[in-house]
């Protein structure tokens, strides 16, 4: 659409049963998550299973499930890949951050971002409280995306992220209060989610609103997979690519953590030279110049040799 627009078009926010619904007239774009197997479920019940057999001292509980995700989250973290050549990580870049799984209108050619400060208020409807978890997980993507202003707020009405936290049977409504039924329906029928990831756009391609929804009566290990996809997500990278093996935005891999290539991606993105609205002739000749400043920043981040 028009770049050149000074002064992007307003949204429209429809309430029902007093929550935001998706916007009608601005373009939404969401996002999958996968439904679970392997070792992700085999947290899970593990979990469960430990669960009962402590039944008689939570503390030793919640002990045995931090160390069983410690040892999940350290073990991938010491399998991942660490170095990529200059074409595999913009090759990359353009997968995830050109098009988007699923929307329901408008141009997905162009880089979308925020370009503001991003203030996230977390909705918690539901039990176990994932509050500290959550904290842990936007320190983590602000400690490794250089220059990125994001913090949570206690004001929802400054917000413009907004996580809202759910038990697993709750997810249907709440997707259908937060889109419409009519995308709803659409999105659970194409897509299936576990957990969702949508934002709206203005004119000129910066995001202005994001919606997250997390299950939070999952195992650990599946939170915080969820979380860092579709938070990170929410922030503009909201296609998915099975043919790029490193990144978490591959139905196909699970992290449970903000991994080294899509650090690599995202401060691509949140470069204050990657514009909205950028085409991916504009954007190639970008990510060249600015490689070499990401590649220092992320190696510096990560104490990468």
């Amino acid at each position: 659409m028009r770049r050149r627009r000074l002064k992007p078009r307003r949204q429209r926010v429809m309430m029902v049963a007093g929550r935001h619904a998706a916007l009608v007239t601005n373009p939404m774009t969401a996002k999958r998550q996968r439904r679970y197997s392997g070792s992700g479920g085999a947290t899970k019940r593990i979990a469960a299973i430990t669960l009962i057999l402590c039944l008689g001292s939570p503390l030793t509980a919640a002990r045995a499930q931090d160390n069983a995700l410690d040892k999940e989250v350290s073990a991938r973290r010491a399998a991942q890949s660490k170095t990529f050549t200059d074409a595999q990580i913009i090759e990359g870049f353009f997968k995830i951050t050109f098009g988007a799984e699923f929307h329901t209108a408008g141009r997905i050619d162009r880089i979308r971002k925020f370009d503001a400060p991003i203030r996230i208020y977390v909705d918690n409807r539901a039990r176990p409280d994932r509050s500290q978890q959550l904290n842990q997980v936007i320190d983590d993507i602000r400690a490794h995306v250089d220059k990125l202003d994001i913090a949570l707020t206690n004001d929802r009405q400054s917000a413009n992220v907004v996580i809202t936290l759910i038990r697993d049977r709750d997810l249907s409504r709440t997707i259908t209060g937060l889109f419409g039924r009519e995308h709803s329906r659409k999105i659970q029928s194409a897509l299936e989610p576990q957990c969702l990831a949508g934002y709206q756009k203005d004119d000129t391609y910066r995001i202005t609103r994001s919606e997250v929804i997390l299950v939070v009566d999952v195992g650990d290990f599946i939170f915080y997979d969820c979380a860092y996809e579709e938070i990170l997500q929410a922030l503009g990278p909201i296609n998915d690519d099975d043919s790029v093996p490193w990144t978490m935005f591959n139905d196909d891999v699970q992290m449970g953590f903000f991994d080294i290539y899509d650090q690599y991606l995202l401060n691509l993105l949140y470069h204050t030279r990657m514009r909205p609205g950028m085409t991916r002739e504009e954007a190639r000749g970008v990510v060249a110049a600015i490689l070499p400043d990401v590649r220092a920043f992320v190696a510096q981040a990560n104490d990468l040799k």
